[in-house]
């Protein structure tokens, strides 16, 4: 019998070729690409930017996603490894990049980062041309001596093509006999396409009870399967929506989309925030704060122990403190020099403890929620309030320290940062702070004083 065997491994493909004949030559060059996600309101929900010839021959685009905006890329040579992590560096000079193509009074701010990742690009060179053949972006078919058909090189927007023309070269290479004479790739839909229509997701909204946001981004994400994963949603015991819990309060996920995940394999609390919702290439934060509520429905339907539970949720933080960016500083404190008076500290430290009511010693993101709140700003969003904490929370742990405050304070002293929402806020509060005060004071003639 013929032997017929794939290698579709990515930048892992050259271990793979060697498993075979350790004597060929390495074809695959792995490369760095970091990506990084910002706020929507950098760019327009139809219109994206690309320019893939810069200065230094690097690609870079500015794309809405996701109701975000998803900026790169960079292009390094790197070491194959499971675990990519992106450098400050890398998340640097996308912005820098990036800044090029704004208009001027377009702040591009390092704290408007909200996710950073790196994947591996597997560059490949053709080993049935030329040394001299520079690597390339696009993918090549190779088969080996013992007919191992390897696919490598590509891009996730080419995956048809490339499965076309691998099977086209097994065929060939090992005389099959396919019950069609072409590819009918190009036919089929992906599993969920059969039954979806642009305004399926009126359905959802209107026989199950799911609001209309969740609605469209089910009805999107899960085509005509948006059906399977409504009648897992557990009921809101609100008038609306009827069904559909949100596991984020700024993101419209469910608690569904976990048991349905879970149904379609999910094992992990990673695979979940990552792969399944994607929550996690998003916002870092706002995955770690759904964590819980992720892991709590996991335990409950994959039967797991406290501690099982607990190890999931040390994964994934480490997950996303590694791989997701939420461990890269925007700023090492050795590189602000905190040029602060004594009269300084003093008047930043009492506005910082105004702000920190419950003397917790760090401003956590309710903190901020209610001083704006207090001030006339009302119900501010959790984009916003995300927003706020990301320009100042260095070692991002989703909440404020002093010593955070006071770099800000520095940093705006001397000119770095010209503007900040937070230190403005800590302003306001300490304004009202005084206000009341006055008001409590008793006056002369009430305190029986004075002739």
């Amino acid at each position: 019998m013929t032997r017929k065997e794939f290698n579709a491994t990515a930048p892992f493909t050259d271990s793979i070729r060697k498993m075979d004949d350790p004597t060929i030559k390495s074809i695959c060059a792995p490369s760095s690409g970091v990506h990084i996600v910002l706020p929507g309101y950098y760019s327009p929900e139809q219109m994206g930017l690309l320019d893939p010839s810069t200065s230094d021959g690097r690609v870079i685009f500015f794309l809405p996603w996701q109701r975000h905006t998803i900026a790169g890329t960079t292009d390094l040579p790197c070491e194959v490894t499971h675990n990519p992590a992106p450098s400050e560096d890398e998340i640097q000079f996308i912005l820098s990049e990036i800044k090029h193509y704004l208009n001027q009074d377009v702040e591009v701010r390092r704290g408007d980062v909200l996710s950073a990742w790196s994947g591996i690009r597997p560059l490949v060179s053709d080993p049935n041309k030329d040394e001299t053949q520079a690597l390339a972006r696009n993918h090549i078919v190779h088969i080996s001596a013992s007919n191992l058909i390897t696919i490598a090189g590509g891009k996730w927007t080419t995956y048809r093509a490339m499965a076309e023309h691998t099977i086209d070269a097994a065929v060939k290479a090992c005389d099959l006999q396919p019950e069609r004479p072409e590819s009918v790739t190009t036919l089929l839909k992906i599993e969920g396409g059969q039954g979806w229509s642009p305004t399926m997701y009126i359905r959802l909204v209107q026989d199950f009870g799911l609001e209309c946001e969740v609605a469209q981004r089910v009805a999107k994400s899960y085509g005509d399967r948006a059906f399977a994963v409504a009648k897992m949603a557990s009921l809101t015991g609100k008038r609306w929506p009827v069904i559909g819990n949100r596991i984020h309060p700024d993101f419209p996920y469910i608690d569904a989309e976990i048991r349905y995940g879970v149904r379609e394999y999910a094992c992990n609390a990673v695979d979940m925030i990552a792969r399944r919702l994607r929550l996690s290439f998003l916002n870092v934060q706002a995955a770690q704060e759904a964590l819980p509520v992720v892991c709590d429905i996991m335990a409950e339907e994959l039967k797991w122990s406290k501690d099982e539970k607990q190890k999931q949720i040390n994964k994934a933080r480490e997950f996303l403190a590694l791989e997701m960016g939420q461990a890269v500083k925007r700023i090492a404190k050795d590189q602000v020099h905190v040029n602060l008076s004594s009269e300084e500290v003093k008047k930043y430290v009492k506005r910082f403890e105004i702000i920190d009511k419950d003397k917790k010693g760090y401003v956590s993101i309710n903190d901020i929620r209610r001083a704006l709140k207090s001030y006339g700003d009302g119900d501010v969003s959790g984009e916003q309030l995300h927003e706020i904490l990301k320009e100042i929370d260095t070692n991002m742990n989703g909440q404020v320290e002093l010593d955070e405050y006071l770099q800000m304070m520095s940093a705006i002293k001397t000119g770095e940062v010209s503007y900040s929402r937070f230190a403005r806020m800590a302003e306001l509060e300490e304004q009202k702070e005084e206000a009341a005060q006055f008001k409590r004071k008793i006056t002369v003639d009430r305190s029986g004083g004075g002739l």
